[in-house]
């Protein structure tokens, strides 16, 4: 079975893959995000990641009415870092995750499921998976909801917790709103790639 690796991915996503050059979102340290669904654009849907520092450095911004059926996640500069697009005709939903927008005819680098095992004591909301030759989906990482607050962690192919999502609190312990959620990424994990679940998990939820 194959196994996702975040430098793989981005390297396949990225123009210039024969470069050696290490990825920008990957770090060695656990880094902190605030995440805004909402999009900076007026009248526009998506939603806006900042770090630690305050910078913006992911957005989803869309002019339509509704971003459920394709998204585009973008650096600070706009440039796109994945195309986000639901596959029609699909019940329990399936969403195949592209390099760019102009890349949507080809072969998805990876696909998140939505579970819809009723019987399942996991909570998973849904599961994420490269993809083979054959556009298989090979489930590597969990999504799995653990409150109703929109609290959610991403796990590994071995149960290990890489990513966290939870309502944002201030020092003392007050909420900022259902739209306003902290992300917490494990070290040398892909931030992009955690982003893309996070906005997946939107689109479920109809948060954008």
């Amino acid at each position: 079975m194959a196994k996702i690796c975040p430098e793989l991915l981005l390297q396949q996503s990225s123009p210039s893959s024969s470069s050696s050059s290490p990825s920008p979102f990957i770090k060695s340290i656990r880094e902190t995000f605030t995440i805004w669904m909402k999009s900076l654009i007026f009248h526009g849907n998506g939603c806006t990641i900042f770090n630690s520092k305050g910078e913006i450095v992911f957005r989803v911004d869309n002019y339509q009415e509704s971003c459920r059926d394709e998204v585009c996640i973008m650096d600070l500069k706009g440039q796109v870092l994945f195309s986000i697009k639901r596959e029609k005709l699909r019940v329990f939903g399936r969403w195949n995750g592209y390099g760019s927008c102009g890349e949507i005819k080809g072969r998805p680098l990876f696909q998140v499921k939505r579970n819809c095992d009723i019987f399942s004591r996991e909570n998973v909301i849904c599961n994420f998976g490269s993809c083979d030759e054959n556009n298989v989906g090979i489930n590597c990482y969990k999504i799995q909801q653990f409150d109703r607050n929109s609290s959610y962690k991403v796990t590994n192919s071995t149960g290990q917790v890489v990513a966290e999502v939870k309502q944002k609190q201030s020092s003392r312990g007050f909420g900022y709103g259902e739209d306003v959620l902290t992300l917490e990424v494990e070290p040398n994990i892909d931030h992009s790639l955690i982003v893309a679940f996070v906005i997946v998990c939107g689109l479920i939820h109809g948060k954008l």
